[in-house]
């Protein structure tokens, strides 16, 4: 048995969008699902009890970066990630690979894994799929993800097929080195960039190698969003229909409704916290940037429709006044409000997958968020 195992509810007569429920060790999970990020085992501003308001049925964190500060071995000792930060609900972590390609001119790529330096202190580290598999058995998620190369956009064509080949054998690398499949899940990652037969391949790679669930990486990388869904169209397909469809690094509300409408069951984006602290909100009527001098008089909510904490006890006037004066608090009403945004759309999204509606509520969405159609 896997630790994590994917049940399907029904499937939307009218997009063939998924409902389902993931099991894990640490709770039940409704999906299509967004997964708020917290990358240094804390999303940032928000307490765990805000969190579960909100209703976050999981929530992420990063590999590398708690490998730099404070160590695995540190987390491991106060008996894991879900002790260390309180944190009862599922965790993924991801493999730290995202990140150890993003340093550049910083780190080198061999077969055996990367070479980079800390972005902290320049010190020197190697990641490999090994050392990627240790730390995220002595942090204790549920779902762990492999150790892959993250092509950039655009690459060539002969870089990439080397790139996700390598991937593969890093893949059963992590398989051979994961040493707690009772209580966690490892995903393996389908490259490919934008290339179809590229992406044929490497799912075929993947998907080869038995695992409880598969992710799409190489997407939301720089490419134009047209040439993400066309990749989409194209290789969810290619993935079990039994286990669970992660889509790495997306979260503006139009590509969660694209990514459900495909068939993807996860994803993930660092998007609403990091605009919010920069006095930015997602509403049900578009974008609001508190921060301009068009709200400094203005006293009423947010949002009339949502019913997160911060739209139900404050005014746009004072969450301007709170951004404008670099107060901590500005950032924590609106990333409250930004993750409870999202976490509402997939909820509604979920809704509309089993009243048979999706397309017709993308439709709805688009015209009142984007004033069009899209």
């Amino acid at each position: 048995m896997y630790a994590v195992r994917y049940e399907l509810i029904k499937k939307c007569k009218q997009s063939g969008a998924r409902l389902g429920r993931l099991h894990t060790p640490h709770g039940v999970i409704d999906t299509p699902i967004f997964m708020p990020v917290g990358t240094q085992a804390t999303v940032k501003s928000m307490t765990p009890e805000e969190l579960k308001e909100i209703d976050a049925q999981i929530i992420l964190s990063n590999t590398y970066h708690l490998y730099l500060r404070p160590g695995h071995e540190l987390i491991k000792k106060a008996g894991g990630l879900h002790n260390f930060m309180h944190w009862d609900r599922p965790i993924l972590t991801d493999s730290g690979g995202f990140q150890v390609f993003s340093l550049g001119p910083l780190r080198k790529i061999t077969e055996e894994g990367v070479e980079f330096r800390s972005h902290i202190d320049g010190s020197k580290h190697m990641l490999s799929p090994e050392k990627a598999m240790e730390i995220q058995n002595a942090l204790g998620s549920d779902i762990m993800m492999a150790f892959d190369e993250c092509a950039p956009y655009p690459a060539d064509r002969e870089y990439v097929k080397k790139s996700l080949e390598r991937t593969t054998r890093w893949l059963q690398r992590c398989k051979d080195a994961h040493k707690n499949t009772e209580n966690q899940a490892l995903f393996g990652i389908v490259q490919g960039g934008m290339y179809k037969d590229l992406r044929e391949q490497s799912a075929k790679e993947i998907t080869a190698i038995d695992l409880p669930g598969y992710a799409i990486g190489g997407l939301s990388v720089g490419e134009p969003k047209e040439l993400m869904y066309e990749v989409l169209d194209y290789t969810v397909g290619l993935l079990p229909e039994n286990k669970p469809r992660y889509l790495m690094g997306v979260g503006t509300p139009d590509i969660l409704i694209e990514a459900a409408i495909r068939g993807i069951d996860m994803c993930d984006c660092v998007l609403p916290t990091r605009i919010a602290r920069n006095g930015t909100a997602m509403t049900s009527q578009g974008k609001v940037v508190v921060r301009n001098a068009t709200y400094a008089e203005d006293f009423t909510t947010l949002d009339p429709e949502c019913d997160c904490y911060t739209c139900r006890n404050y005014t746009k006037a004072y969450i301007r006044h709170l951004i404008k004066t670099n107060e901590i608090l500005g950032a924590r009403l609106l990333s409250i409000h930004n993750l409870r945004f999202l976490l509402k759309l997939m909820e509604d999204v979920r809704q509309a997958i089993m009243d048979d509606r999706l397309l017709d509520f993308r439709d709805e969405f688009y015209k009142k968020y984007y004033g069009e159609s899209k």
